[in-house]
């Protein structure tokens, strides 16, 4: 297997990425299977999982709706599922809808006045919500209560509509967009972390008994070493490796069986796949590890800037095998050793001893 081999076009790509964070359909079919139903049931984020349950009991105790609750994280790793726990735990009903639906302040007024008490919200990717529903639901969280703006110019009449007391839970991936005023009105923030490969096991091994699948500590093992420290490509790898087993073996899924699955999908020891591959080898085989542009790069790969910049990048900065500096992207001996690749000889400075200068 050639792992320095690029890819299909930029669409195609990130349709048959095993490790994107992102849900599509049957992400999301499955995923409804796999959601655990309570705290305790949850598996990792102890820290948000502990904070959590006293937000949630001291709320029930006292017979009132919990606070307001913020969870921030990449994707993948548990804010709708913790959204749906917060609910049961409520004993509430929950409805979901996003940002990106709610484009006019009409479209989130229609969504609160029908909430029924105790109800919980969950607004995912709440920071790309327009501007004019984030000013009403700064009332709405607050107050319990929106103004309804009847007719248009000097004739325009503002009506108070009282709401009933709910439960606002908001999901965002970049909490650093969300103004300064709505976070303010969240009562618990939470930040959910990347898993790590044990707590991974876990969730490999819940998700296995819940889907019949036979599979061993190795296996599981070695499936949580790729999955990114994110339990839904954890998933999306498992039901992969159990098609090549059911295909290729007796059904049961031991390390080798695991590795030989993940070896025909493209996914390496450390859970880089070919775009990935694709942009280090460019880096270290045609720049010499650079520092060298985000657009050159992009084109040596033949992909487009934000493919590279938003799609590769913060894995391998995250995963140590790539820097950003001022001067370009440059590719850390991390990368090189994992790539099998030897660094060419520095001479004097800069990148003078790639062209013998």
């Amino acid at each position: 297997m050639n792992w320095d081999e690029t890819g299909p076009d930029t669409d195609e790509l990130l349709d048959e990425r095993l490790v994107d964070a992102g849900a599509d359909g049957e992400d999301t079919a499955v995923e409804a299977a796999l959601r655990p139903k309570d705290l305790d049931e949850f598996v990792g984020q102890e820290t948000v999982r502990e904070q959590l349950d006293l937000v949630l009991k001291a709320a029930l105790a006292r017979g009132a709706t919990a606070d307001h609750v913020l969870l921030s994280g990449a994707p993948g790793l548990g804010k709708t599922t913790l959204s749906m726990i917060i609910a049961a735990e409520m004993n509430a009903p929950i409805r979901i809808t996003s940002g990106p639906a709610i484009q006019h302040a009409g479209d989130l007024a229609a969504i609160l006045s029908s909430l029924q008490e105790g109800e919980v919200l969950f607004l995912d990717e709440i920071h790309r919500m327009s501007r004019p529903a984030e000013e009403m639901l700064y009332m709405a969280m607050e107050d319990f209560r929106v103004d309804v703006i009847v007719g248009k110019g000097p004739g325009a009449t503002a009506i108070p509509l009282e709401l009933p007391p709910f439960t606002l839970v908001g999901a965002t991936t970049r909490a650093g967009l969300l103004p300064p005023p709505l976070r303010d009105r969240f009562g618990f923030t939470g930040h959910m972390e990347f898993y790590t490969p044990v707590e991974l096991e876990r969730v490999i091994h819940r998700s296995a008994r819940l889907l019949d699948v036979a599979i061993d500590v190795e296996g599981a093992a070695e499936i949580a070493g790729r999955s990114r420290g994110t339990p839904r490509i954890a998933n999306r790898l498992l039901r992969r490796v159990r098609d090549y087993a059911q295909v290729k073996a007796d059904g049961r899924i031991d390390r080798d069986i695991a590795e030989a699955a993940l070896r025909v999908y493209e996914v390496d020891a450390r859970g880089l796949d070919r775009l990935d591959r694709a942009v280090l080898s460019a880096l270290m085989k045609l720049f010499g590890g650079g520092p060298v542009g985000l657009s050159t790069l992009a084109v040596a790969v033949g992909e487009e800037r934000e493919t590279v910049e938003e799609v590769a990048e913060p894995f391998l900065v995250r995963e140590g095998l790539l820097a950003r500096t001022p001067r370009g992207r440059v590719a850390t001996p991390a990368a090189w050793a994992h790539l099998g690749l030897v660094p060419p000889q520095q001479g004097g400075k800069g990148q003078q001893g790639l062209f013998g200068a």
